[in-house]
Formats: C-alpha cells, sequence, structure tokens
C-alpha cells in the first residue's frame, strides 16, 4: 500500500494483544488461534518413550514437511489488489484485510473440524485396504506370473538379440555416413 504525504498511520487492535501486564495472575490465557508451541516448549512435555519412537506420532510444528501445499499459500494481496489509480479507503483496505484474514482461518478450522475426521478414517480404511489388496494379492499373482513365464523372457531376449538387435545396427551404420551441412546463403 503506498502512502502519500497527507496519510496517517493507523494501527487497529483486534484484542489480540500479547502484553503479559494486561493479566492479573501474569499468565496469559490461552486462546484456540495461537500457534503450536515452539521446540523448546515442547520438549518440557514428558511422554513415555513407546510415544516417542511411534510412527503414528502425529507431526505437531511440521505439518507439511514435504511440501505438498505450497500451492495453497494465498495472502491478501494475492487475492485482492487495488492498482494505483484505483484504491479504496486506507481504513476499508485495512479493515477488509483483518476480515479475509479472520474468515480464512476460521472457515478453515470449521470445515476441518466438519470434515477431517471422517475423511481421515474414510482415507485410512481405504489405505488398509489397498495395502492388504496389494501385499496379499498383487504381489503374489505378479510374482507367479514372472515365474511362469521366465521363458517368455528368455525367448524374448533372444528374438531381440538375433533378429532385430543387427537389423538396427546395420540400419544405423547406413545412416551414420550422412551427414548435414547448413549454409546460409
Amino acid at each position: 500500500m503506498m502512502k502519500g504525504h497527507d496519510s496517517e498511520e493507523v494501527e487497529i487492535d483486534l484484542e489480540d494483544s500479547s502484553d503479559p501486564d494486561e493479566y492479573d495472575n501474569g499468565e496469559e490465557p490461552e486462546t484456540l488461534w495461537r500457534a503450536p508451541p515452539a521446540l523448546e516448549e515442547e520438549d518440557n512435555i514428558h511422554t513415555s518413550t513407546l510415544v516417542e519412537i511411534s510412527d503414528t506420532k502425529p507431526l505437531i510444528n511440521v505439518r507439511d514437511p514435504r511440501g505438498i501445499n505450497d500451492c495453497l499459500k494465498v495472502s491478501f494481496e494475492d487475492v485482492i489488489a487495488e492498482p494505483v489509480s484505483v484504491r479504496s479507503g486506507d481504513r476499508v483496505w485495512i479493515w477488509s484485510n483483518a476480515l479475509f484474514e479472520v474468515s480464512r482461518i476460521w472457515i478453515y478450522r470449521i470445515v476441518t473440524v466438519l470434515l477431517a475426521i471422517p475423511i481421515s478414517i474414510i482415507s485410512g480404511l481405504l489405505f488398509a485396504i489397498l495395502s492388504c489388496f496389494h501385499i496379499w494379492m498383487v504381489g503374489p499373482c505378479s510374482k507367479c506370473i514372472l515365474i511362469g513365464t521366465r521363458w517368455l523372457q528368455s525367448l524374448w531376449s533372444l528374438v531381440l538379440d538375433v533378429i532385430v538387435r543387427p537389423f538396427l545396427t546395420s540400419a544405423g551404420k547406413c545412416c551414420g555416413g550422412f551427414s548435414i551441412h547448413m549454409a546460409k546463403e
């Protein structure tokens, strides 16, 4: 946002202050929209050795370690942008930015509360069924087919070595003598 000489800087407090002096007992109340605790805070959580080595323990701080959803990193400026020639008021721009961010976060959280558990159960069942099917059906059947068609693999290798390779080698030697020279007139 470009500011002219006449514009004044406006600070909007959305009552999300992190000033510890505001609280009587010195502790900040727990809010739902705060980021997860840092690694230093997570070290203080006592867990058993079994939980620490578990493959099913969710990654709390790194939820997209492979960057699968990098395309979903959307900010207000990626969606709404005003050119220099046409501009709304500064307060309208600031409040629309704030409302965009708050609604994006809370609608995502509401939809995930409604859909995350059923979809994770369905996905878990689907992956379990597919894994079982692959391990107990596809793998053994493909091994049986490979064992049964070993003679066909040998025959195909022989056909390639005796017929196809000499033909392609001679064609390559015949065409290898050609050369193309490009000249500008």
